[in-house]
């Protein structure tokens, strides 16, 4: 993939659908070279190279410095797990995996409930599934779970008065991501991932049609 070409509209969209099951990267290669870019062209490729080949390990680091922000709030803690399931199920895979699971788990006493969780058909137009589907969570759409899980986080940030706490948290977390990312000298192994993980999704999307 030429990360240069690649927008940040694709990069989010590349986030959303990718698999963020996969375990961090080793911490010694996670800090192994940096180099300061030559020009905005070579930074931009490779920003956008480390936030997708890196990405488990910025979501956990971000999760750490909140963690520790938050030692002496239990409600601020609880309201920023909420906060990541809400942000978690706007990826594809973990909504999909979390559906599966929850329903499986119902499947056992209430088969007839089940059924009732399973996500809807795909829409068919001209022998392909629609490209604009809806995922779905336990039989709804997914918006509802995100509704429910950001309402609940925003009113223990209200009640624990950690607001504050977690927008310098945040800007900790990001602007450290955003320092790793620019420095960190994208690897051949990053790139040889990249189109390992492309042929991946091809072949997905060839093995649904």
């Amino acid at each position: 993939m030429d990360w240069g070409n690649v927008t940040a509209e694709d990069l989010m969209d590349a986030l959303r659908e990718v698999d963020w099951s996969l375990p961090p990267r080793p911490l010694p290669e996670f800090f192994s070279r940096f180099t300061v870019p030559r020009s905005y062209a070579k930074w931009s490729s490779r920003l956008k190279c480390n936030l997708y080949y890196y990405r488990t390990n910025y979501f956990i680091m971000i999760v750490v410095i909140l963690a520790l922000g938050f030692l002496r709030r239990p409600l601020a803690i609880i309201a920023a797990l909420l906060t990541t399931l809400s942000i978690a199920f706007l990826n594809d895979s973990f909504a999909g995996t979390f559906s599966e699971k929850v329903t499986r788990s119902v499947r056992q006493f209430s088969p007839h409930l089940a059924a009732k969780m399973r996500p809807s058909l795909t829409p068919v137009i001209r022998g392909r599934p629609s490209a604009k589907r809806t995922v779905h969570v336990c039989g709804q759409p997914r918006w509802v779970f995100v509704l429910i899980f950001s309402s609940a986080s925003l009113v223990l940030w209200y009640l624990s008065c950690g607001l504050l706490t977690v927008l310098w948290a945040l800007l900790i977390g990001l602007s450290a991501t955003l320092l790793h990312a620019s420095f960190r000298t994208p690897n051949l192994k990053a790139r040889l991932n990249t189109f390992r993980e492309e042929f991946r999704a091809v072949w997905r999307n060839y093995s649904e049609l």
